[in-house]
């Protein structure tokens, strides 16, 4: 099925620098990064309203390699340790600047509980930003992938933009993360 491009989403992948990139940039595909199959089948009814975003509190990554095994590492503990059917993720955004493939645009989430799963996409940043902050590179693939999604009728084009932590409790997606996306035009307080 195509997806239609509305005029104002145009403008805002040119601004951005996507106009060319209508397959939404730099994203690691599951079978580049070496994920397991996954055993989800829940669908996500589209498009989608809001966006969680979270860290995932664990080891930085700054280069494709360490990324792609940061990646496997949180696929790991989430399918071998929690027993979920795939990492619970949509996305995962890199400090290299890429973002990894988790359960997709498609696929319904495990980041955010039985409220906001059905009904959002999971971003998590790999790392722990209590006390810094996501290299440039990291913050413009995430809001690249947002305009993509809403360009490409994945997320409404008034899709809202939350914290981890305003949905559930926890330090996620970390202070200093949390001040920066507040910032961003999509952020919306619950």
């Amino acid at each position: 099925m195509s997806r239609r491009y509305t005029p104002l989403a145009w403008v805002l992948l040119a601004l951005l620098g996507l106009g060319a990139a209508q397959d939404c940039g730099s994203i690691v595909s599951r079978g580049k990064w070496g994920a397991l199959a996954s055993k989800c089948s829940q669908r996500l009814r589209q498009p989608v309203r809001y966006v969680v975003v979270s860290h995932t509190a664990g080891s930085v990554c700054n280069t494709p390699a360490s990324c792609q095994r940061q990646a496997q590492n949180v696929q790991y503990y989430h399918v071998r340790e929690r027993g979920w059917c795939d990492v619970g993720y949509n996305f995962l955004i890199g400090e290299d600047g890429l973002v990894y493939e988790g359960r997709g645009w498609n696929t319904l989430g495990a980041h955010s509980g039985p409220t906001w799963n059905p009904i959002a996409i999971g971003i998590s940043f790999m790392g722990n930003y209590m006390h810094r902050v996501p290299p440039a590179s990291a913050l413009r693939a995430a809001q690249s992938l947002l305009a993509c999604g809403a360009a490409r009728g994945y997320l409404t084009p008034n899709y809202e933009v939350k914290g981890h932590r305003d949905v559930q409790q926890t330090l996620s997606p970390g202070d200093e993360l949390y001040k920066i996306i507040q910032q961003w035009p999509h952020y919306r307080r619950v």
